[in-house]
């Protein structure tokens, strides 16, 4: 037990490689430190705990992580996704709500890491990931549909209902000076990289989009005031009711944080050379993460795949670039929140425009529709719950969906076959049926291999060989049916011999009385030659 836990709290071989790459973690640790800030307060104020809560985030919960986290290259912060969770719980709970659900939520995902359900996210299938992350980057365009024609977000509605309501009653003549801002940042930002790869567009492009509007004096919403220091940590105010009412939306946060950190790491294992990732760890550090949020007044943290993947082509190598990300940003809270708070709103929607389009992968959809009609299905399913309805929702049905259709396929390819007996024919063969289950005998095809069996019109035969050697799976449902059609055999007078069972499926078969359903212990045989052999004999005896 003591060992286990060990394994899920930092020690010194995660710095290995930090004689030879220091270097290169310093300059990539500066490298997403500018690409975080405007997103960190970006997403901040889109989910409406506002831009400094974004940066607290990114500083806390970002250092947290990359000290305690199961990733070497992951990089922590306020997400899209977490932002689309958190507006409707503003919303509905108000501010004051959100540290609370922030502590709660960060409980539950180091739970979760403590016992071990880190792997869980391997089930998750490719479509329903993807369909996930359409969806997000879909209602993160539409969350900055409001900023972006200066007009304030409704409340109480979905981010495509909210969007319409606020183009068609905008004032277009108003909605002119913050248009523009964001058609120059945005161009910016997709123009800035064919010049020069290395060039931060986020950051240049938000940097421009200011000085612009400071020149022209362009009447737009800004950030405004910004606090210069981090505030002193506290444990919020919790009573019973309280707790009571926040529970559901932390659970949801903390499945969208484990998810969202768990497929990053993932992402980040398979792009850096650094080995693979904990997952169970990974929870650990991020379920910190939120709890040190919480207390210093940030959000729910996870890990940001766009950040995480800026670390990993900058060259990062130990979770010491993640650490130089956070103190960057630690500086800009202490000595910058002057300029940052003169950045005007619509800035930072084009950032998070451009950005939601990038996360969006043409070939991928395409590559997903052209697949199979079932993933095509679950895909395009679970995008649509995201943007319509709920995220957390969306993977649920998107899983079991997908649960469905494999669950299906299984079925289809499961089968009962009648087999010639081998070797030269004998008197009496006709009336022998040599049966092999293929495919697995679960209960999604039980019921259809059962009927396959039982229902067969063969008043000739008098002795049934099931051969199970080449059954792949076989669950309680199964070994069930296998019961109640040797019974139903037997009660026919039809000898019912079992052949070739495997190790596994043993101990199944007699817990569930399978065995004591045939009419004899010897009537369970290994070999094949044997069980004809015995078969022949029964047919032979009721000549």
């Amino acid at each position: 037990m003591t060992s286990a836990l060990a394994r899920l709290l930092p020690h010194r071989t995660d710095y290995a490689e930090l004689p030879r790459s220091w270097r290169q973690d310093i300059v990539a640790g500066i490298t997403v430190g500018v690409v975080a800030l405007p997103l960190a307060l970006a997403f901040g104020i889109s989910s409406g705990v506002g831009a400094a809560a974004g940066l607290v985030t990114a500083v806390v919960a970002g250092l947290v992580a990359a000290v305690f986290g199961g990733s070497h290259v992951q990089v922590s912060g306020p997400t899209g996704a977490m932002a689309v969770v958190l507006a409707p719980i503003v919303a509905v709970y108000g501010l004051g709500s959100i540290a609370l659900v922030t502590v709660l939520a960060g409980i539950i995902v180091l739970a979760a890491g403590i016992t071990r359900l880190g792997r869980a996210v391997t089930f998750i299938p490719w479509p329903v990931i993807e369909g996930f992350t359409l969806g997000i980057a879909t209602i993160i365009f539409l969350q900055q549909v409001p900023a972006a024609v200066g007009q304030p977000t409704p409340g109480g509605k979905t981010a495509l209902f909210a969007a319409w309501d606020v183009l068609t009653a905008a004032e277009w003549s108003t909605a002119a000076p913050p248009l523009a801002v964001v058609a120059f940042a945005a161009a910016l930002m997709i123009g800035l990289p064919r010049l020069h790869r290395s060039i931060p567009e986020s950051l240049s492009a938000v940097v421009a989009a200011t000085l612009l509007v400071i020149a022209l004096d362009l009447q737009v919403a800004r950030i405004g005031e910004l606090p210069n220091h981090l505030p002193a940590p506290i444990l919020p105010h919790a009573d019973l009711g309280a707790l009571r009412a926040l529970l559901g939306a932390a659970l949801a946060i903390a499945a969208l944080a484990a998810i969202e950190s768990l497929l990053s790491a993932r992402v980040a294992a398979a792009m850096a050379p650094t080995g693979p990732y904990d997952p169970d760890r990974e929870l650990v550090g991020q379920g910190l993460a939120s709890v040190a949020s919480g207390m210093f007044g940030g959000m729910p943290a996870t890990g940001a795949i766009a950040r995480t993947a800026v670390n990993v082509r900058s060259g990062a190598r130990t979770r010491v670039a993640a650490i130089v990300h956070s103190l960057l940003l630690l500086g800009v809270v202490y000595l910058a929140t002057g300029p940052v708070s003169t950045i005007p709103l619509a800035a930072l929607s084009a950032v998070l425009m451009v950005t939601a389009f990038r996360m969006i992968s043409r070939a991928t959809i395409l590559t997903i529709l052209r697949s199979t009609r079932s993933d095509a299905l679950t895909f395009v399913l679970t995008a649509a719950i995201t943007v319509c309805f709920d995220l957390i929702e969306a993977v649920q049905i998107g899983i079991l969906v997908a649960a469905f259709f494999a669950l299906r396929s299984v079925a289809r390819r499961s089968s009962v076959t009648r087999e010639r007996l081998p070797g030269p024919a004998q008197p009496g063969d006709e009336r022998i049926a040599l049966l092999r289950l293929d495919g697995a005998m679960f209960f999604g095809a039980a019921e259809r291999i059962s009927t396959s069996i039982t229902g067969a019109d063969q008043p000739e035969v008098t002795v049934v060989i099931i051969r199970m050697s080449q059954l792949g799976m076989l669950d309680a449902t199964g070994a069930h049916t296998l019961g109640r059609i040797a019974e139903e055999l037997e009660s026919r007078g039809i000898t019912v011999i079992i052949k070739g069972v495997q190790a596994e499926h043993l101990k199944l078969l007699t817990n569930v009385g399978v065995i004591d359903s045939l009419r004899h212990e010897n009537h369970l045989i290994d070999s094949l030659d044997d069980a004809i052999a015995h078969a022949r004999s029964h047919a032979a005896s009721s000549d």
